[in-house]
């Protein structure tokens, strides 16, 4: 509306309130925007003439009354309103301005502010403002007033509250909007203020809460106002970011942050820091914080190069690391020792600080690609500069805490390529190294807190068993010096704690090993107490690494004998009487036994007054006890002396010798003595195989006092299991008192009187009481249903439980057959099978109440009665497998009812009390198989899905799997055919499917299957017969399995394979790491089924017709696999599963082709091998095929025409694959003295041979001239056979030489040298190095095979007993082939890279720093952006309104930016939001102007560009068209692009100044419109920018 417009209104309306009324509208309608407008431009000229009080009020209620109801309208509305709010703001902000004198502009601020701080409750008011629109009238209100102190702190305290809490888009809203509007409107004081507001908060909140969160919303904020901080205004209240030791500490936080967006904030902020410091040249450092001594960043003007060329280098190595692939960030890494290098060497200068490549490497531990984690880990363990005692002490915290966060992925530790599989891997070497060298660089005031923090950090966290064992392991290597006090036990301890929770054992027990002797080395012994020592080594199991006669419990004997007199005494400690001090200060020599002696007096000093009911004491004291008395009875033993044990034990003998007449004898002190001797007895045997049991002393002593007490202690044990057991507390006693007599009868049973006392008199009485037990009266069983006593219940359960034990020691042999013992147990028989009925058979036990419970602790036990009762139950069938084995079978009506009975209980108990049950029905199964095939398959398929459900429980799935397989595949069983029983077979054989899948995931499964069938079909040391060969024939009936088993060998996934590759390192140490004698071997090697098959195989007698049909049948079932992958697969990769499957097929068939009839080798194996021979393989297959088909031909010289058969077949689509057959005829010397008419045969090898040496294929040619050539120098019949070959002798001759001359023809010389040295043709003999170790191990490592295929003899050798044979020797005699290194001859030279210089050829292929501009910085400008990355732009314009493809815009945008053009012109913007186009754009449209010109609008704007001194230059070939490489571009030049099809149209044409074309010389004539402009704007650049050195070009 025009002021002549408004005049004329306020001429016919004198009075401007009603003039305003008129334009006002009601509050909840929506107005249009000419009538706002109208409004606002009225009040304007209104506030110009009139201030009076009514005017004023009268806008006042505008604000109130019209624009506030509108913009809740605005905030409430889908579509947004964008327009109607840009005008109602326009009228707000004149209103605002009118009414600045009566502080409304506080009141409506007031409001706004409101509205920011109030969070989103989820509750969308209709008369709320949003947040986007409290910003953005926010912001107008500032705007519109005049500068004001309390407007502008209370806006800034509440932005800056909000800050914390909003989304990043917002933030970037209020940054531009109202931060940006405060900034523009002050003065330069009130600017710093300002600044200093938000520096000061932002900062200060960081310092407060260093979180991700936190640093990457205070450096959004930063980056934001980066021009302004970096501003060359000086000012005292001015923020400068030079010298704020708080910003560097927020810079390190982002280059180190997950979020890659906050990290390239960091990095910008840091190279406009040094930018600005290099401009200003003054001497600045950081000094906020008075505490630290650290200076993050300092610069000094006469340094200025050194420090330059640092933050370049760090630059571009945090910029390569965005990257995340190693061949990118490789070439740098020499970047990142210059750095350490530079920050070493001035370590005391203060130049650099160390922080700063932290940053570098943590970023390299943060990466997504493990190789990138893995170099950085690499680079960091080889570090030289580590070896400075300052430097090493500066990145102490990082290797306490990032280093060893890295440390724990399992990843990292895989063997390098170069290295076998049993070697230590490549990290864990580079490890044990850098802990070594860097605690040996520490200060030596500063070793002990580093190593007990990184001891602490090391208990911290739940580990994986690879890291944890290399981690031990490099502690282990570090040189004994008197570190760590009480507080490195602890820490030890707590990393003991961690070692737990892994599943695999060995590793466990093995990383306690390295633990025990790390701790050992490194504690002061004059800080701790031997209670601190001995409570330490509890800690270390005995079945998993401390355990008697291993080097480990040698070691700690030693160790104890060095340090003892020097342990700490305290008032405190059972070792500190004073009876210990005086032995001490006396004689150095019986400290530690004086101190066990006082240990044991106190353990068993029990008052008289305790209770003589409740729970057993804690067992963890007795095992304390019980190592602390071996190790001092070992430690005597080591210095020669006697082993006093006798003296040592005489309370324990005391107390033992008075169980059978004492009958008030304190309950807990005999629980304790039978706790101490249970653990004496288990602890006290040497684990070590080179130590012979009669040498041991100590055991003989120990088992010398010991046996003196036998009798008393059985005694009591016999009384108390005969019934006083009778609370619930007692159950668990019970178990007590049973592994006391289990272990009393394992030890002595080979004493002659104890043995013959045992069982003649011992065991009949105690089966007869607990019998009786067993058989109460009935009446008294009925009165017990209606309230069961506890008692009787208890008693009923201990006497099950004694039974069961009785019957597993008869099981185990230790009871003679014949005896009194053997008779008694078979009694049970008539309890179990009473003549009426089966009804002991899953006997249950009724819960008593809590009525009948007399012990307040009892109360508690009988939420566990369901455990109990099912031991009842699993003690029951202990007993039942007992006299199924040892009394016969039960009368055959009774055998399907027991079965049943079986099944039933397999589906009570848990899983790891069913292996009795399994041992019972593997007995009872063959006699029910044949009336009863249902049952026999329910019993079976239950059993599995028992074995199935504890396939996660490693402790109780190995046995029950095997007690399942010697159930499912019990020689009857095995015996069955399809005929006679088609569902048990089929069952079978399901089962065997599904046993190989689970195989597949769990390492070892198979292992136990194949074991066993191999030694059920032909065990070792068998005489052969009419019943051996019964069972052998089995074989022939499940056939399937052992041709699983000669290609088993599943490729595990790599997590799988670091494991079994770690464990392999780890028994390849032998006895020097005690694990491996402390577990015992459990053979789940994954190639375990493999040589078990093989050992198999090689036991086989030829002679025999069933060992020679089973083998016959077996090389046609793998001939038949090699074929089905043959044509399934014609192609497949290297170490594929189908490479390796065929690969053992064939090494299978090798050991057994001299076993194997001439005739069915002639018949049936023979055209396999020739016709495998014409397949696409891999080298090792291939080479295996060849020399089987040499050894046939050797055996059956007679067969040689089927040789000659193959070179006159027509193999097209396999041409090469002649190879295979020339490479036989290299071999003729071996097959030639076998042949008759060898003249004939030699005549016919050298006319196949020439023939192929004219083939077209260069690798045919070379193998059929080697084969010549060998063939050739067989002199005996080249002698006999060459005058009568005629011209051939000529031709013959020149192949030769031409061979010998391929000198002068480069890269044919070389593989004529490599073929002839090719081990195949060179070292290899076929008949001579016919072995076990070449065909398994020699022969896939020179075929370059991964390492995980080959089969080391070592295993052959520990895993079975393999045969000896002549005619297949293990081992290969001839060494010169084993000494060779792999290569093929086909393979490239491997050249070395040179060493890099500074500044040599990097790959920065960086990622654009994408800040997500569209929604952080809306307002910035393409140009502006990139201005703030210091990127130079020419004046260069490319217009590409004509071209319509989204992948040439995208690529040509992605050349305009990198090359710095001024703008690209497209015909619509749409093109940018394209996925074609952002693929090949890589987001460059965000640094590179982007303009819209239709195409029909293109004359106007070329003429535009004309006028503005631009020279339109068009890219076509014309008939005056310029060459580009004779052309000049003028400064001022834009490129106009025709389209892809049609060029540049003749009315643009007219336009043109030139037209310049690229010289071409192929016949298309044509490049693509992407590509022809990428060529002018890279001359263009080259012309106009190549001169200037600070502009790199590419």
């Amino acid at each position: 509306m025009s002021n002549f417009l408004i005049k004329t209104l306020l001429s016919r309306y004198p009075d401007p309130e009603n003039l305003i009324n008129n334009l006002c509208w009601p509050s909840t309608s929506r107005p249009d925007i000419e009538k706002i407008e109208a409004l606002t431009v009225l009040i304007k000229e209104l506030s110009n003439k009139s201030q009076e009080e009514r005017f004023i009020s009268k806008v006042q209620s505008v604000i109130w009354d019209q624009c506030v109801p509108l913009l809740q309208m605005i905030s409430s509305a889908d579509d947004g309103g964008k327009d109607l709010l840009s005008a109602v703001c326009g009228l707000f902000a004149v209103c605002v301005s009118v009414c600045q004198a009566d502080d409304v502009p506080g009141q409506v601020l007031h409001v706004l502010l409101q509205v920011l701080m109030t969070r989103d409750d989820g509750n969308h008011e209709t008369d709320r403002l949003n947040v986007d629109v409290a910003i953005e009238v926010t912001a107008v209100l500032l705007s519109s007033i005049s500068y004001d102190g309390d407007i502008i702190s209370r806006t800034l305290s509440c932005t800056l509250s909000c800050v914390k809490d909003l989304s990043d888009s917002i933030i970037s809203k209020i940054i531009v909007r109202i931060w940006f509007t405060i900034l523009k409107s002050c003065n330069k004081e009130a600017e710093s203020e300002v600044l200093r507001q938000i520096w000061d908060d932002l900062l200060s909140w960081h310092q407060r809460d260093q979180t991700e969160s936190a640093s990457a919303r205070v450096l959004l904020c930063l980056t934001a106002l980066s021009d302004h901080l970096y501003s060359s205004e000086t000012s005292q209240n001015r923020p400068d970011p030079r010298r704020s030791q708080r910003f560097f500490r927020a810079i390190q936080a982002g280059l180190t942050h997950k979020d890659s967006v906050t990290r390239k904030r960091a990095l910008y902020l840091l190279t406009r820091c040094v930018a600005l410091a290099e401009i200003k040249k003054e001497d600045v450092f950081t000094s906020e914080e008075p505490h630290t001594d650290e200076i993050l960043f300092r610069w000094a003007p006469e340094k200025q190069q050194l420090l330059r060329e640092f933050w370049e280098d760090f630059a571009l190595v945090l910029e390569t690391l965005e990257e995340n692939q190693i061949h990118v960030i490789r070439p740098v890494l020499n970047r990142i020792d210059m750095l350490v290098e530079t920050t070493a060497t001035d370590i005391q200068g203060g130049l650099f600080s160390p922080s700063w490549l932290l940053c570098v490497y943590q970023r390299m531990f943060h990466s997504e690609n493990k190789a990138v984690m893995k170099e950085g880990v690499n680079h960091l363990l080889e570090l030289k500069a580590l070896h400075r005692s300052a430097f090493a002490l500066a990145f102490s915290q990082f290797v306490i805490g990032p280093l060893m966060d890295v440390l724990a992925e399992s990843s990292l530790y895989h063997r390098a390529p170069q290295q076998n599989i049993r070697d230590c891997p490549e990290l864990g070497v580079k490890l044990q190294i850098f802990v070594v060298n860097f605690f040996s660089s520490l200060p030596e005031e500063n070793r002990g807190s580093v190593l007990l923090q990184l001891i602490q950090r090391l208990g911290s966290r739940q580990w994986c068993a690879v890291p944890l064992l290399f981690l031990s392991q490099a502690l282990f290597c570090l040189s004994p010096c008197p570190l760590l006090g009480s507080d490195g036990l602890n820490a030890f301890r707590e990393v003991l704690r961690c070692t737990m929770i892994t599943h695999q054992v060995l590793l466990r027990g093995a990383s306690q090993c390295f633990l025990l002797h790390a701790a050992l080395c490194l504690t002061d012994v004059t800080t701790v107490s031997l209670d601190e020592i001995f409570g330490f080594l509890v800690h270390f199991r005995a079945d998993e690494s401390l355990c008697r006669g291993t080097a480990l419990w040698k070691e700690l004997c030693n160790w104890l004998q060095t340090n003892e007199g020097r342990f700490r005494l305290t008032d405190g400690d059972l070792g500190s009487s004073v009876e210990l001090r005086t032995a001490t200060s006396n004689s150095k020599g019986a400290s530690i036994f004086i101190y066990v002696q006082q240990r044991l007096k106190t353990f068993l000093t029990v008052p008289a007054n305790t209770d003589q009911t409740g729970s057993l004491p804690d067992p963890g004291e007795a095992e304390l006890l019980a190592r602390t008395v071996l190790l001092t009875a070992d430690l005597q033993q080591t210095r020669s002396e006697e082993p006093g044990l006798e003296l040592l034990l005489q309370p324990l003998l005391d107390v033992l010798r008075r169980l059978s007449t004492n009958v008030y004898l304190v309950l807990h002190k005999t629980d304790k003595s039978l706790q101490l001797l249970l653990r004496l007895l288990q602890l006290h045997r040497r684990r070590s195989d080179t130590e012979k049991e009669n040498e041991d002393v100590v055991a003989v002593a120990l088992k010398t006092h010991m046996l003196s007490v036998v009798d008393s202690v059985q005694e009591f044990l016999l009384r108390r299991l005969s019934g006083e057991l009778r609370e619930l507390c007692d159950v668990e006693r019970s178990e007590l008192y049973l592994s006391v007599l289990r272990e009393l009868v394992l030890t002595y049973s080979t004493v002659s009187w104890y043995g013959s006392n045992l069982q003649q008199n011992y065991i009949p009485k105690l089966t007869t009481h607990c019998l009786r037990i067993l058989n109460e009266p009935s009446e008294q069983v009925q009165h017990s249903t209606q309230n069961p006593s506890v008692s009787g219940q208890v008693q009923r359960v201990v006497s099950m439980a004694t039974l069961a034990l009785l019957c597993d020691m008869a099981d185990r042999g230790v009871l003679k057959s014949q005896s009194e013992a053997m008779r008694s147990l078979h009694s049970l028989t008539n309890y179990f099978y009473p003549s009426s009925s089966s009804q002991h058979l899953n006997q249950t036990l009724l819960k008593p109440t809590t009525a009948t419970v007399s012990h307040p602790e009892d109360g508690l036990l009988l939420k566990d009665w369901g455990r109990i009762v099912a031991q009842f139950i699993g003690n029951q069938w202990m007993c039942l497998s007992f006299l199924q084995k040892t009394a016969g079978t039960p009368r055959a009506p009774e055998a399907p009812e027991i079965l049943r009975a079986a099944v039933d209980a397999l589906a009570l108990l848990p899983g790891h009390l069913v292996l009795p049950v399994l041992d019972f029905m593997a007995s009872v199964l063959p006699q029910v198989v044949l009336c009863e095939e249902s049952l026999c398959v329910e019993a079976i398929c239950a059993s599995w899905k028992v074995v199935q459900a504890l396939s996660t429980n490693p402790h109780d799935f190995w046995s029950t799997l095997q007690g399942f397989v010697r159930l499912a595949f019990n020689q009857g069983l095995l015996q069955l055919t399809e005929e006679q029983n088609p569902r048990i077979t089929a069952c079978i054989q399901q089962i065997v499917s599904e046993l190989m899948e689970l195989a597949q995931v769990r390492s070892g499964v198979f292992n136990v299957l194949i074991q066993h069938c191999c030694e059920t079909w032909l065990p070792s040391g068998a005489a052969e017969g009419v019943q051996s060969d019964a069972v052998f024939s089995t074989a022939l009936l499940h056939l399937n399995i052992l041709t699983e088993a000669c290609v088993y060998g599943p490729v595990f996934r790599r997590d799988q394979r670091l494991v079994q590759e770690v464990q392999s390192y780890v028994e390849q140490l032998g006895d020097t790491c005690a694990a491996n004698t402390a577990v015992s071997s459990d053979n789940r090697d994954d190639q375990y089924p493999r040589v078990c098959a093989l050992a198999f195989l090689c036991r086989l007698n030829p002679s025999n017709h069933l060992h020679q049909r089973l083998m016959e049948e077996l090389v046609q079932r793998l001939l038949r696999k090699d074929a089905e992958i043959s044509k399934s697969k014609v192609r497949y990769y290297s170490n594929s599963i189908q490479h390796r499957v065929k690969n053992r097929v064939w090494q299978t068939l090798l050991l057994l082709l001299h076993k194997l009839r001439p005739e069915f080798v002639s018949d049936c194996v023979l055209s396999h091998v020739c016709e495998a021979g014409f397949c696409s393989n891999q080298a090792s297959v291939k080479y295996l095929i060849e020399w089987a088909l040499i050894l046939i031909l050797h055996q059956n010289p007679s067969h040689i025409q089927n040789l000659w058969n193959c070179f006159s077949l027509d193999h097209e689509k396999t041409k090469t694959s002649i190879c295979t057959f020339l490479s036989v005829l290299v071999h003729m010397n071996v097959l030639l003295p076998k042949l008759q008419d060898k003249e004939v045969q030699w005549r016919r090898a050298v006319e196949v041979s020439l023939q192929w040496c004219f083939s077209h294929n260069f690798s045919v040619r070379l193998y059929a001239l080697l084969a010549l050539k060998r063939v050739w120098e067989l002199e005996d019949a080249r002698v006999h056979t060459e005058e009568n070959l005629g011209g051939l002798t000529t031709v013959v001759q020149a192949c030769l030489q031409q061979a010998e001359a391929m000198q002068n023809t480069g890269n044919a010389m070389k593989n004529w040298s490599r073929i002839q040295e090719h081990f195949f043709f060179s070292a290899f003999h076929p008949i001579r190095d016919y072995s076990v170790e070449t065909i398994f191990q020699t022969f896939p490592s020179l075929s370059e095979l991964a390492e995980d295929e080959w089969l080391p003899l070592w295993k052959f050798e520990s895993f079975v007993v393999f045969p000896i044979c002549t005619a297949l020797p293990l081992k290969n005699h001839a060494s010169d082939l084993g000494e060779l290194q792999p290569g093929d001859w086909i393979q490239q030279d491997k050249g070395d890279l040179e060493q890099e210089e500074r500044w040599a050829e990097v790959q920065k292929k960086i990622t654009p720093w994408k800040l997500s501009v569209q929604e952080q910085e809306p307002e910035l400008i393409a140009q502006q952006r990139a201005a703030r990355l210091g990127k130079l732009t020419s004046s260069l314009l490319v217009v590409a309104s004509l071209i319509d493809k989204p992948t040439n815009l995208g690529g040509l945008c992605r050349t305009c930016e990198i090359f710095g053009a001024k703008a690209l012109v497209l015909d619509s913007l749409r093109h940018i939001n394209d996925k074609q186009f952002q693929a090949l754009s890589v987001s460059s449209e965000l640094w590179l102007p982007m303009l819209e010109v239709k195409p029909a609008e293109l004359s106007d704007y070329l003429q535009l560009k004309k006028r503005e001194g631009y020279w339109v230059i068009g890219v076509e070939q014309t008939s005056n068209s310029q060459s580009l490489q004779d052309y000049t571009f003028p400064e001022r030049s834009l490129l106009l692009l025709g389209n892809e099809r049609e060029g540049i149209p003749a009315n643009l044409l007219q336009l043109v100044d030139v037209c310049v074309e690229i010289p071409q010389h192929g016949v298309t004539r044509s490049l693509n419109v992407h590509v022809s402009a990428a060529l002018l704007v890279w001359e263009y650049t080259r012309q106009h920018l190549g001169q200037n050195p600070a502009a790199p070009l590419c």
